[in-house]
């Protein structure tokens, strides 16, 4: 390939992922950063991904390239929409990464028709070695075949799923808004232990699998945890779960055996018409296994 690419927020973490992406099947990579703002010219040639052509401005970085893919701050990416694409070449498009689809969907929908709108959150984090397999969620904004067309061709080796925006949001609140939500009220606990090293010696399979969840959610910049649990939609899964929480306490208090049993069961029931809960906890020691290897 002989396109061209501007990707913006090109030094965040998941900006550097898709940089080194691209680079490597054959796009001229340009990036902008606003941090780019602050550095001089120096710092910004010790940037270690040489091949990336550094803009000097936001609209300079996005002139005369085929695609403009945004890993920008969600509540920013509307505004940043807006901004760009009055000024982006006819035929190319704009495509945007954001964990919250609903405002920015709406967004797309309003830029120039010469621009060709792509709506994507990709599944998987920085620290992903290649794209086999991995998930990727495309919300149709204009023409949803020709969107998942163009996808399918800059992502070849991937899996992609199809949802409206406020489905997606709905359905992002639990995999990522309330998973964020347990693991660093989870991770607040641990960071309170005195004790931490006498935990960890006592500890099983369950603690240590959730133990490197929270921790690895913490790798996450705060205002990137924060954007995801901010997702309106997460509020009502949260209290949800709390009240949960509450009718457990609460029932371990008064001593109802029978009723946390009976709450006990109806989860495993109605898990088990979907999932093999043997598995799960087999798939759970062999990844314990391989990791204390």
């Amino acid at each position: 390939m002989n396109e061209k690419i501007a990707i913006i927020g090109v030094n965040g973490k998941m900006g550097k992922w898709f940089a080194n992406y691209f680079h490597k099947i054959g796009f001229e990579v340009k990036g902008w950063d606003e941090i780019y703002r602050e550095m001089s010219e120096k710092q910004l040639n010790e940037i270690k991904e040489k091949f990336i052509v550094k803009a000097k401005s936001l609209v300079g970085a996005i002139l005369q390239t085929d695609y403009v893919l945004l890993c920008t701050p969600t509540k920013r990416t509307p505004e940043i929409i807006r901004l760009i694409a009055k000024e982006m070449q006819r035929g190319a498009y704009l495509i945007e990464i954001s964990s919250q689809k609903f405002k920015t969907a709406q967004t797309l929908l309003k830029i120039p028709s010469r621009v060709n709108p792509i709506c994507i959150h990709p599944m998987f984090g920085p620290g992903t070695k290649n794209i086999d397999n991995k998930n990727i969620i495309i919300i149709p904004i204009k023409d949803v075949k020709k969107e998942l067309d163009v996808i399918k061709l800059l992502f070849p080796k991937a899996n992609f799923v199809t949802i409206d925006a406020a489905e997606h949001d709905k359905k992002i609140a639990v995999i990522l808004g309330l998973t964020h939500i347990i693991n660093i009220a989870f991770a607040n606990i641990l960071a309170k232990d005195e004790k931490i090293s006498l935990t960890e010696k006592m500890s099983g399979t369950t603690f240590k699998a959730q133990k490197i969840i929270a921790e690895s959610i913490l790798t996450e910049s705060p205002e990137l945890i924060e954007s995801i649990i901010s997702n309106p939609e997460v509020r009502r899964f949260a209290e949800g779960f709390w009240k949960d929480v509450g009718k457990l306490l609460t029932d371990t208090q008064e001593g109802k055996s029978e009723e946390i049993i009976d709450y006990i069961k109806s989860s495993q029931q109605k898990l088990s018409e979907n999932i093999d809960l043997e598995k799960s906890y087999k798939k759970l020691s062999a990844m314990i296994k391989a990791i204390e290897k």
